[in-house]
């Protein structure tokens, strides 16, 4: 029986317990459900803040409906895209956010969650996703040979 009743609502879940389950086997997150949650909303409002706001709503619309609604907590259109550009202010974005949670590598929580991107998301849209960023984000962003666990097909690449 499913969860909900609504195939909308159970794809989902279903969905964003592979995102979750995906992010769990990166050793800066570990089996923690919880926290790979927050790491993942915490990226993706890290993203979302510096993209254009055409950009950012596109890419949203991309995700699933529940990790939609954690993309577009506090969403503030008028703001965006950030201000700030370097890679210390993103990754201390992230941490802010994860402050109420056990410690992590917020380099390679934050790379882990650019993989998941990567390998879920349609590349058309990863390439404009990852070419709007700063440069010093970008360098962070794994391509397909930093991400061995994704299929090559769904993985980014430079070409």
């Amino acid at each position: 029986m499913a969860a909900t009743g609504l195939d909308v609502f159970d794809k989902s879940i279903q969905t964003t317990h592979i995102w979750l389950d995906e992010l769990m086997k990166d050793e800066a997150i570990g089996p923690d459900k919880n926290l790979a949650w927050h790491v993942l909303g915490a990226g993706l409002r890290a993203i979302r803040d510096r993209l254009p706001v055409d950009l950012a709503a596109h890419f949203g619309s991309q995700l699933p409906i529940l990790v939609r609604g954690t993309y577009y907590d506090q969403f503030r259109p008028a703001d965006l895209p950030s201000r700030e550009r370097s890679l210390e202010g993103f990754l201390d974005g992230i941490g802010r956010e994860l402050a109420m949670s056990r410690p992590v590598n917020l380099r390679n929580a934050t790379r882990a969650v650019f993989a998941i991107i990567s390998h879920h998301v349609n590349r058309g849209q990863v390439d404009k996703v990852r070419e709007s960023l700063p440069d010093e984000v970008r360098a962070i962003w794994p391509l397909d040979a930093d991400a061995p666990d994704m299929q090559p097909k769904q993985r980014y690449s430079a070409a």
